[in-house]
Parts: structure tokens; sequence; C-alpha cells
């Protein structure tokens, strides 16, 4: 299957990077929490067919964010109907508990929120001994110092630019600063996005210094390969520009 041509992140004026910023590919990352669930199978289909990188389940506990949503077995059940990546965000309570059963369920890799549990290193140490990557979330109001501390251990850092369990609000323009940090932090493991992204706010999380994607409404809200083509092309010019300023 042909996909979109991908662009890579490089030098950047606005992200204060002088020029340092890695050549990392950009992915596009669909949330599904916007899927139709009762046909889910179709949607990753759909999706992989447009051209989407890979899957984010938002796994949510009803207590770390108001909402409930997916668990392992959905997960598991979903694996055979498409060669995307998966990676599962999970925004609940004490993951190191349940971490491992989202790798055996087919995620290649697990992130979990700074803000979630005292033992965060070995939430990220059991995912790695399963054999998927690992990734550190941050809520918008968490020092990015809290990546700091378990930089060496992860794959990635991703910066949530809304609240977690809050779609649909807007992005937040501040998350611009915390990227640009992350990314001279991150060096050249990736720095993720998600929250209120769109062919828009792509484009300006990519200069200062993203290059993974989450989206929902911002994929979902027409047809699949017509929003991720906009977002690939929003997030290309935007670091073609910003290369020459």
């Amino acid at each position: 299957m042909l996909r979109p041509h991908t662009p890579r992140c490089g030098p950047s004026s606005e992200g204060s990077l002088l020029g340092l910023m890695p050549d990392l590919p950009v992915k596009i990352a669909a949330s599904v929490l916007l899927a139709d669930y009762s046909h889910l199978a179709d949607e990753l289909k759909s999706l992989e067919d447009a051209g989407c990188d890979l899957v984010q389940w938002d796994v949510m506990d009803g207590h770390f964010v108001p909402q409930i949503t997916f668990g392992p077995t959905l997960i598991e059940k979903c694996r055979k109907a498409t060669s995307m990546e998966f990676e599962a965000q999970l925004m609940i309570t004490d993951p190191e508990r349940t971490a491992a059963d989202y790798v055996k369920a087919g995620c290649d890799r697990v992130i979990v929120h700074a803000e979630s549990t005292p033992h965060v290193h070995r939430a990220i140490d059991l995912i790695r001994s399963q054999g998927a990557r690992a990734g550190i979330a941050l809520n918008p109001a968490t020092p990015l110092a809290a990546a700091e501390a378990v930089l060496e251990e992860v794959d990635q850092i991703l910066i949530m630019t809304i609240d977690p369990g809050a779609a649909g609000r807007p992005f937040q323009d501040t998350s611009l600063a915390r990227i640009r940090t992350a990314r001279a932090l991150a060096g050249e493991k990736n720095v993720e996005v998600d929250g209120g992204i769109n062919a828009a706010t792509a484009r300006r999380a990519a200069v200062a210094g993203a290059n993974v994607f989450v989206a929902a409404s911002g994929i979902f809200s027409g047809p699949y390969a017509d929003t991720i083509r906009a977002m690939r092309d929003s997030i290309e010019k935007g670091l073609r520009y910003s290369r020459t300023v």
C-alpha cells in the first residue's frame, strides 16, 4: 500500500534550538475516542488506508480522569484488524498494576502519566521488561523536571496540550514553550503532543519541536485521507518555512 510522503522534522528557528533539532520522522496518530465503536475494525482499516501511522488508545479509568474507556481485551480483539502501531496512553491510577496487560494485548508502546503513580520508574521498567517501548506523559501544569527524572528509560515524552480527559478543548498556546523545552531535553527521542491537535496547531507544535501528533476530532471531523493529508501538508509547510527564516 502506498503511503503519503512522510516529512521529517529538522532545524527550527522558532524552536529556539539553534538548528540542533534531530531529523525525526513525522508521525500522525489517531486517538480512536471518536471512532465508531460498533465498527472499530473497519475504522482502523480506514485509518490505515488513509495514511495514519499509529493508533492511540486513550485508556481511562474513571479515577485519574472522569471517563472510562478501553481495556486490554478490546485492544487485543482489534490488534488483528491493522498493521499500524498501537500505543496505549494510560490515564489511570497506579498503572504499574496493569501496564503489562496492554503490552500483551498488542501495544507496541505504553505511556504512563507522571502524575498517576509515585512509582513511575517501576511502571516504566515493567513495560520495558515485557518488550514494549515506554513513554512518559505530562499534564499541562506538571513541571518538565518530572520527565527529566526518567528520561534515560523512556523512548518519548508526551506533552499534553490540554488537560487529560478534556477532549474537545482548544490547544493551549502555553504548550509551545513546553514543547520547545521538551525537545531540548529529549534530544533524538520522540516528542509527542496530544490535545486540540489539527492541521493548524500541528504546524505550530512541529515548529516548536514535536514530531508525533495525536488527533481525535482533527482526524475524525472529515474524510480521514483529507484530514490526515491536510495535517501532513501543514506540518511540512511550517517546517519548510521555519528553515528559511
